[in-house]
């Protein structure tokens, strides 16, 4: 297992995307690829009655039927410029579900936003392909008024069939830029396995569905009730772009950008299921646990034939940097004496050595975070590629792992069950963060700096290119790609240790924890980090937040230009030694502070040396011995290039 089990499953499916579309691989007679697909034929267009019952409408015409018809919806297409401008700001979900027949039926209510700059008279909002819109009707002073609406499905990978079922609301009048309008919608359908996406590019059936697990079935399977939202499955409205896997980074950074300009948006859900047998013990949805009510009916049955209801409500709250999911879970989370894991498994086993783990990870977490966790880490014992949502991690549980190999891989969950950001450069950067320092104390700094520079490397090629003109990159305060509020924001944290030392960065963590418990708006505060280290380090760090979190400066771009020993007079008793000047040079746009080391066989002397950007500057290091190189930068921080240089040092003998 890796530290970056933690990354999410979209870095796999980023990987296997690429792979396969660079591959050649055969169709199926008769088949095409997504992007050669008809847009569609219309499959039915009316205006309903907000309260009719969703089950009883018309059913639609199959899918497949719809595609092979080739006959496109009627009116001027839908551009994805008019996707991107429809912002949804509210939900208020109901969702009926069903799992024996995989079925889900919703009312959902939204709140819709215009954030374009010209009006809009009609919306487009997308579902799974396989689930179909029943009625709109928008909500005015005076009542409800229904809406006419057309549908039909458009090629987009957001969902895992590979396909959206596309509405197209047209609006009684034109809805100006900033405003807002709320529209109820019922809508139904199935919402099974597939791998279809994946397959459509080459994978086989098995490796799709390893990547796309998402379904709605009944507590007693292998893989219960599990929806991770958009890019997964829309198992929810929404109102984005079309994208495709083999269209590069595209669906990814539509990804990103989803969570970014939802995290202020609002949502509730009230859930009831239909079951049959055992009731299903809890609900997870976005990383919250809670449990079912249930109303059986038990007259004359055995428990395998008792059909029930069960039923839960999750209050408003912001949805934050995230997609919205929900779990169902048949288990009850059995949490360890020492209250750090809460494990949902049929395989008691399994979940032993995670316990365990958690035990010997739990001191550096409390070490650096403080102790005593927000809440346990969850862990939900599932086949498939993992999942995470902050303190929330869907995995399939190895009983055979021990807990020396899981310790440094449960610090990122626990980091996460420790400290709670709105900003991802410091809910994911701080876990990323961690883990390089779960690294360092089990195999040692260098291996530590390695991983760095693996992650250097990939930011530097992600780095716009500023003296070419480029357009500027992602400011970690408002990035929405993992290679900058993970990867970059790990390395900044890296270096605000490098900076401050590790009991300040302790303290500034701690603080900012307690700051966030006392009042959660705190937090919401862009400068609030910056302003707590400041605080507590009493060390103005407004050069290192402008550069590299609150702007994107792109990265430094170090040389050394000179070093020069200087004999040191003798002193009785002592080696002479040597006082080393050394000067270095930033071409890059963000300033840097890095360590200067002066080394001589084992011996070494090390002093930090900010460079601000565009500039050189110099420091001079006394060595007790005959200095034989020295390096600047050790791969902590990222650059442009390289990001460590050495040069050997040649005295001159008189």
């Amino acid at each position: 297992m890796s530290l970056r089990t933690f990354a999410p499953v979209f870095s796999c499916l980023l990987l296997l995307a690429s792979n396969l579309v660079a591959q050649e691989t055969t169709q199926q007679p008769g088949s095409q690829p997504a992007t050669n697909l008809p847009a569609g034929k219309v499959i039915f267009s009316r205006s309903t009655d907000p309260d009719a019952d969703p089950a009883a409408a018309p059913q639609p015409v199959p899918l497949v039927k719809a595609l092979a018809a080739g006959d496109e919806a009627p009116g001027t297409p839908v551009t994805d410029a008019e996707r991107a401008t429809v912002s949804v700001s509210g939900y208020d979900l109901d969702l009926h579900l069903t799992p024996a027949a995989a079925r889900i039926e919703a009312h959902a209510t939204l709140t819709l936003r215009n954030t374009g700059s010209t009006p809009l008279s009609r919306i487009p909002l997308q579902l799974s392909s396989t689930l179909r819109w029943q009625s709109f009707a928008l909500r005015t002073a005076s009542g409800a008024e229904k809406l006419n609406f057309t549908q039909s499905p458009i090629a987009t990978d957001a969902d895992h069939t590979g396909y959206a079922q596309e509405a197209v609301l047209t609006l009684p009048a034109p809805l100006a830029p900033g405003a807002s309008l709320t529209v109820t919608t019922f809508y139904a359908g199935e919402i099974r396995q597939s791998g279809a996406r994946l397959e459509m590019i080459g994978a086989a059936p098995a490796v799709a569905a390893q990547s796309d697990w998402d379904q709605i079935s009944a507590a007693e399977t292998e893989a219960p009730t599990a929806l991770r939202g958009f890019g997964n499955v829309l198992w929810y409205p929404c109102a984005r772009p079309a994208a495709l896997l083999g269209d590069g980074n595209r669906l990814f950074a539509l990804l990103g950008q989803t969570r970014l300009e939802g995290a202020s948006a609002t949502i509730r859900l009230r859930l009831t299921l239909e079951y049959v047998g055992e009731p299903p013990a809890n609900a997870i949805f976005d990383g919250v646990l809670s449990p079912f009510d249930h109303t059986a009916n038990t007259d004359d049955q055995v428990i395998s034939q008792t059909h029930g209801i069960a039923t839960v409500s999750f209050a408003t709250r912001t949805i934050g940097f995230r997609i919205p999911d929900l779990f169902v879970v048949d288990k009850l989370p059995e949490t360890g004496d020492n209250q750090l894991v809460s494990a949902m498994t049929d395989r008691p086993d399994a979940a032993m050595p995670y316990q365990e783990a958690a035990v010997q990870a739990e001191p550096l977490v409390a070490d650096w975070l403080g102790p005593t966790p927000i809440s346990p880490l969850l862990l939900l014992d599932h086949a498939g590629q993992t999942f995470e949502d902050e303190a929330l991690l869907v995995t399939p549980l190895h009983a055979k792992a021990t807990p020396e190999e899981l310790a440094p891989i449960l610090v990122h969950g626990l980091t996460h069950a420790s400290l709670r950001s709105v900003h991802p450069w410091i809910e994911e950067g701080v876990a990323e963060f961690m883990n390089l320092v779960a690294t360092e104390q089990a195999h040692g700094r260098a291996a530590a700096i390695s991983q760095l520079q693996q992650q250097s490397n990939v930011i530097a090629l992600a780095e716009p290119d500023l003296n070419a003109g480029s357009d500027a990159g992602q400011p970690l305060i408002a990035a929405s790609s993992e290679i900058f509020f993970r990867a970059k924001a790990a390395a900044v944290w890296w270096q605000l240790r490098g900076i401050l030392g590790d009991d300040l960065l302790k303290q500034g963590l701690q603080a900012y924890r307690r700051s966030e418990a006392l009042n959660p708006a705190f937090d919401r505060e862009p400068a609030a980090m910056q302003r707590t280290l400041e605080k507590v380090s009493q060390r103005d760090l407004a050069w290192f937040f402008d550069d590299w979190v609150n702007r994107d400066r792109s990265l430094p771009d170090l040389t050394i230009i000179g070093v020069t020993p200087h004999p040191l007079p003798a002193i009785a008793g002592k080696n002479p030694g040597y006082l080393v000047a050394v000067e270095v040079r930033n071409d890059g746009d963000a300033s840097a502070e890095i360590p200067v080391t002066v080394r001589s066989g084992e011996l070494s002397a090390t002093e930090r040396l900010r460079i601000p950007a565009r500039s050189s500057a110099s420091t001079r290091i006394p060595f007790q011995g005959t200095p034989e190189s020295v390096q600047v930068n050790d791969g902590g921080m990222p650059e442009l290039r390289a990001t460590a240089h050495t040069r050997e040092i040649k005295l001159q003998l008189k």
